[in-house]
């Protein structure tokens, strides 16, 4: 980087580029988990099912994953301001192409190329906050505030969308995301000087073989968990097809990578026994950090709160997640030893999943979901950042990137197999316990026959017609079995959530070399992912 000639003219004061580089991530974060913030309703924009739109996020999600290695080139090729300006105008486009279409075969391409302009942003913008940064203190601090968006992106999401959605068709939130870069551009062309960060080097040689098996694998990935319960997993062709390209693929990838002189991911950070522990951690704690969605869910369809007031509830899991960092960063900082840091996240994660899987019920009071939901963001905002921080800090400087991609993929992979775990658990348990509750739904069943003659009774009361009353309590009771297999399936899956965090938590108890290891930031050219 030339030191002579600043990044920033002169006149913008350190806080006023902060601003400028927050304001140009924050919407690209909130295009992240955009579509999953009232699921059913852009599924019924798109006249899709929400298997299609939680796909649409993880293309996004593998558009992010897989250009993160090859954005690098493109970022030593451009000058600064003239990259930034490129790829705000693109996810601007992109934006504007979200909110006019209503297909599905084009809102898929355009939110995997969403994806690789989030990369693009993310890199760039960091990069930039990290190398002005001079004391370790604040490069952490930085670290923790970036992840920390990340975290509060789909509580945040709800929040802010609730009463759009409710009002207006699900793609108003696209033109909210439309408008909302205009600000950090102008920011931006007036505040930077048009300089570059490193040497130019000519964009030959581009990687791209390696780009394309790498995000065709993701994408195959992302299908694969989020379809193959619907298809009925390998017996479908198209999930057993895709394994196998997966596997092929996968194997094609790695030989190429030992082949090449310089990879696009160095394996070789798989041989040091702290990343590898880091990233099981990391992919744990992501299986847990989605389970929050059959909560809101089950509030949604069992107690019949409206989604302004999830949203609102949520604020709860959102200030969790911030307390959560805070401490976590302040931890990080006095070098706190991880197993100090990991055991009491985990913990809390598994309060939160063991009480709610008690409180699940029919009839609640909303204060009872309160703690619940801080509990939850307080754990998963205490696990994050130390966990990526542990294992980028575990390989050498020179493997800081090949680490930071190999943890996205991670975060990626844990975000495809939670969506999987639900999927499973949502249309198998869901229909072996309505088996179950059939095998009860009969004329002999007392208590059957005194829930039918109750509403039956309760509707003739009202003033519904002989003729209507009995289709209307079969009604009814059909709906109550399906209150009663949410909550049976939500119970079934916390239940094995609580499993894999008590055998996480024995795995950090008897690790005794975690005893005496600590996280911390190595480098200011560290990229975080």
């Amino acid at each position: 980087m030339d030191s002579a000639i600043p990044i920033f003219k002169n006149w913008a004061p350190e806080w006023l580029i902060r601003i400028i580089l927050f304001s140009l991530l924050l919407p690209s974060i909130v295009l992240f988990f955009l579509p999953l913030a009232n699921i059913n309703a852009a599924a019924g924009y798109y006249g899709s099912e929400p298997a299609d739109i939680q796909f649409s996020v993880a293309l996004f999600y593998a558009g992010y994953v897989g250009f993160y290695s090859l954005e690098r080139r493109f970022f030593t090729y451009l000058a600064t301001k003239e990259y930034f300006i490129v790829f705000t105008f693109l996810q601007i486009l992109t934006s504007f192409i979200c909110y006019h279409t209503h297909e599905l075969y084009i809102l898929f391409p355009v939110r995997f190329i969403q994806g690789i302009l989030f990369s693009s942003t993310v890199n760039l913008s960091l990069s930039l906050m990290f190398t002005r940064l001079r004391s370790e203190r604040a490069r952490e601090v930085s670290f923790s505030v970036f992840f920390g968006l990340l975290l509060c992106a789909i509580p945040f999401n709800n929040f802010i969308t609730a009463d759009l959605i409710d009002s207006y068709n699900f793609n108003i939130v696209y033109k909210g995301a439309l408008f909302s870069y205009l600000p950090s551009v102008v920011l931006l062309l007036l505040s930077m000087n048009n300089i570059r960060l490193n040497v130019r080097f000519p964009l030959y040689k581009l990687d791209w073989q390696s780009f394309s098996l790498y995000s065709i694998v993701l994408c195959l990935i992302g299908y694969i968990m989020i379809y193959g319960q619907e298809y009925y997993w390998i017996q479908d062709e198209r999930i057993r097809y895709g394994v196998i390209v997966i596997l092929g693929l996968t194997v094609l990838f790695a030989l190429r990578q030992k082949a090449m002189k310089r990879p696009y991911v160095d394996l070789q950070i798989l041989r040091f026994r702290n990343f590898k522990v880091g990233i099981l951690v990391l992919f744990v704690m992501y299986i847990c950090r989605f389970s929050l969605g059959i909560a809101n869910n089950s509030f949604s369809t069992v107690l019949h709160f409206d989604p302004m007031h999830v949203s609102y509830i949520n604020l709860l899991n959102l200030s969790g997640i911030v307390a959560g960092v805070i401490i976590a960063c302040c931890m990080i900082l006095q070098k706190k030893k991880i197993r100090h840091i990991w055991l009491p996240g985990f913990l809390l994660l598994f309060a939160f999943h063991v009480s709610m899987f008690f409180l699940f019920d029919v009839q609640a009071d909303e204060p009872n979901y309160f703690i619940p939901l801080f509990i939850q963001g307080l754990g998963v905002g205490m696990i994050m950042v130390p966990t990526i921080v542990y294992a980028i800090s575990a390989v050498p400087v020179s493997l800081g990137p090949s680490a930071s991609a190999i943890c996205l993929a991670i975060r990626y992979l844990g975000f495809c197999v939670s969506i999987g775990i639900v999927n499973y658990f949502e249309l198998f348990e869901k229909s072996r316990h309505y088996n179950a509750f059939q095998d009860h739904l009969t004329k002999m069943d007392l208590m059957t026959n005194y829930y039918f003659h109750k509403q039956t009774s309760n509707l003739a009361t009202k003033g519904m017609l002989p003729g209507h009353v009995t289709k209307a309590t079969s009604k009814l009771l059909i709906n109550r079995v399906s209150e009663q297999n949410q909550l049976r399936f939500a119970m079934d899956y916390y239940e094995l959530i609580s499993w894999l965090i008590l055998g996480t938590l024995l795995l950090i108890v008897f690790s005794p070399y975690l005893n005496r290891t600590t996280a911390y930031l190595r480098s200011r050219r560290l990229s975080p992912a």
